[in-house]
């Protein structure tokens, strides 16, 4: 199966609720890697890449994140995998 790369940007409540680590803890599951880091606007940030239908569960896994997240929206680019990840990791 082909690979792609989704670099995703997360806003609402998604600070301070696990959203980094529940991410890490999906993405683990699924087989995706890359990396998930928040940002100093308070939105969460990460780029996933593996297989599609992998990559999209962990997508629509984040549509809603953690118990306590709130998420208000949820914006992705596709682009072409790097391949330069060898497993999923919180910066």
């Amino acid at each position: 199966m082909p690979q792609v790369r989704a670099e995703v940007r997360v806003t609402g409540r998604v600070q301070g609720v696990w959203f980094r680590q529940s991410t890490k803890d999906t993405a683990e599951r699924y087989g995706v890697k890359g990396w998930c880091r928040n940002n100093p606007d308070g939105s969460v940030e990460a780029v996933l890449e593996g297989e599609e239908t992998t990559v999209k569960a962990v997508i629509d896994w984040c549509k809603n994140g953690p118990d306590l997240a709130r998420v208000d929206d949820l914006q992705i680019e596709w682009k072409a995998p790097s391949g330069e990840f060898d497993r999923f990791r919180i910066c």
